[in-house]
């Protein structure tokens, strides 16, 4: 059994990442045949996908995050805040998440945003 003294705990859960953050949509074209459950079997409202703040990540960055866990945004503009980790993408992307939105939401592309684990 692994054992994480305290302070190996706690550098662990200070992490910041920087990432290229990208947006989706809850469509098959973007998701598969079933968008509205994502990789870790969250459940999105397809009415109002955002309100949940989804995040999907690579998967190399399964290491530092969590399905469950909540990671403050910064550097996306509109999108700067709480998320929560929900969903992964597919293996070719590294270092990246996407963000759910909306329909009728922005998508971009934002480079040099940080992610940090919101440890409660």
């Amino acid at each position: 059994m692994l054992k994480l003294s305290i302070l190996t705990l706690s550098i662990l859960l200070s992490i910041n990442q920087t990432v290229t953050v990208t947006c989706y949509q809850a469509t098959v074209a973007q998701c598969d045949s079933d968008p509205f459950t994502t990789a870790f079997g969250y459940k999105i409202d397809p009415k109002d996908p955002m309100s949940h703040r989804y995040i999907a990540i690579s998967r190399d960055l399964e290491i530092y995050f969590s399905p469950g866990d909540s990671v403050l945004v910064t550097g996306a503009g509109v999108y700067d805040g709480m998320w929560m980790v929900a969903d992964r993408m597919n293996r070719r992307w590294t270092n990246r998440i996407d963000l759910l939105v909306g329909y009728d939401s922005y998508v971009d592309k934002f480079t040099g945003v940080t992610i940090k684990k919101h440890v409660r």
